[in-house]
């Protein structure tokens, strides 16, 4: 198993590290009822995706 000959620095460990970030996910809106859904992701108001219903949403009462 490989070992390290030298310490990694504290600057050098976090200069790697700078580009590791979050980002927003990208929302669209559903096309059948508005709401902000994400890219690839079926509708949680509705159900619905890309203009089809996917899952059958029901009512609870």
């Amino acid at each position: 198993m490989a070992h390290p000959k030298h310490r990694i620095s504290k600057q050098r460990k976090n200069k790697r590290r700078t580009h590791y970030k979050a980002v927003a996910p990208t929302v669209a809106q559903c096309s059948n009822c508005g709401t902000a859904v994400r890219y690839h992701h079926v509708c949680p108001e509705c159900g619905y995706y890309r203009g089809k219903l996917a899952v059958e949403k029901t009512v609870v009462a």
